[in-house]
């Protein structure tokens, strides 16, 4: 029998056939008006994306690339930061602090658990030195969404600035970095910009220059005053990954076509199949805040989770992601993120049910699928 891979995972995502095309294109010299041209139209669409008038700084890295650049272009040592620690990306947080020597204030939260703007501002109260606060958007381990809202209008009143991963979150839910007082955002490539592993992201507001101007911890490759300066000549300062800027390019012209708010909406759309789907068959959701990034989902009593993940991908070629400690067989995440349609979903859910049935959960069979089909036939446009 014929597999086909299905990518199912929160990242990497699935990649246009277009996007995939421009990679086989003959590379450029990045040192050249040609490319220039093409760097500043991606940074215009990334500003577009975060919804910011403030510089995009491209990084050849990961996203954690983005995380480190943020912690060491804004502090000192000893420096007190508050980390919001509700999975395992708040949690890098913390590590990359504590790596350079920064006093961190952690704040852990149950895995899916909410934490709100007055809980926030009671912490700064009590660490009224507080330089800046490290949270994240959407946490991808447990499939939550954090109020950057509330906590901007709860920051923006101190002289600490609020640090956002928006790895997996920006374009998939809505998070303007302007109008919610995002001092710094960061993002990675991998996720709903639909290109491969590679790029990251970072912005910086105002008042989070005044910080980068008087930091005095380590840097070199990511240095953000190299970035400004190299940007005023419309370039780089070090090599950049030229084809995935060219990638980005593409994808980007698909995110303006459908639009930021079309894009959300796709997202809102598959999310509520997806939870609907699994609920539908008896199944819980881990987090209370669920976002339209990833569902996270308990795994039922009586089944191995490690071999329920397994099992899809070895099997059924659906590539979901399993969970991270401390919930590694506890619970499995289905994404819906970037380039996914609503067949996905179905393919998903459909996958999940076979495999389910043959490791012994007792359901429906065909419920998942029906729930999720009626809010895709009501959504569709």
């Amino acid at each position: 029998m014929i597999k086909k891979y299905y990518l199912l995972s929160p990242g990497p995502t699935p990649i246009p056939d277009e996007v995939l095309a421009v990679a086989s294109e003959a590379i450029i010299h990045h040192r050249t008006p040609e490319f220039s041209k093409i760097l500043m139209e991606v940074i215009e669409g990334i500003k577009y994306v975060f919804q910011t008038k403030q510089d995009i700084y491209v990084l050849t890295s990961s996203g954690t690339g983005a995380m480190e650049a943020a912690v060491v272009n804004l502090l000192n040592p000893g420096d007190k930061v508050i980390t919001i620690n509700g999975g395992k990306f708040g949690e890098r947080w913390g590590q990359i602090c504590r790596a350079y020597g920064v006093n961190v204030h952690e704040i852990k939260l149950e895995w899916g658990e909410p934490f709100t703007k007055e809980q926030l501002e009671e912490e700064l109260n009590k660490n009224p030195d507080t330089k800046a606060v490290f949270s994240t958007l959407s946490e991808t381990s447990s499939g939550s969404v954090y109020d950057i809202k509330g906590f901007g209008e709860v920051i923006s009143k101190t002289d600490a600035v609020l640090v956002v991963d928006g790895i997996s979150g920006i374009g998939a839910t809505p998070c303007p970095m302007d109008e919610w007082k995002v001092d710094v955002m960061v993002a990675g490539s991998q996720k709903s910009f639909m290109i491969p592993p590679g790029l990251a992201y970072i912005a910086f507001s105002e008042k989070a220059w005044k910080l980068v101007e008087k930091s005095t911890l380590p840097k070199f490759y990511f240095d953000a005053k190299k970035y400004r300066k190299s940007l005023g000549k419309d370039t780089t300062p070090f090599t950049p990954a030229v084809s995935l800027i060219i990638q980005q390019k593409k994808a980007l012209d698909m995110i303006k076509s459908i639009t930021l708010e079309g894009l959300f909406e796709h997202h809102r759309i598959l999310g509520e199949a997806t939870r609907a789907g699994v609920k539908a068959i008896g199944l819980e959701l881990l987090s209370k805040i669920p976002g339209n990034i990833v569902t996270a989902v308990k795994v039922p009593d009586g089944i191995d989770g490690i071999q329920l993940v397994k099992k899809m991908q070895g099997k059924y070629m659906a590539y979901i992601a399993g969970g991270q400690e401390p919930y590694k067989g506890k619970i499995f995440r289905i994404a819906h993120l970037g380039y996914m349609g609503g067949f996905d979903i179905i393919t998903a859910l459909s996958a999940l049910e076979m495999t389910l049935s043959e490791l012994g959960y007792k359901f429906e069979m065909g419920a998942s699928l029906e729930a999720a089909q009626k809010i895709l036939k009501e959504k569709w446009q």
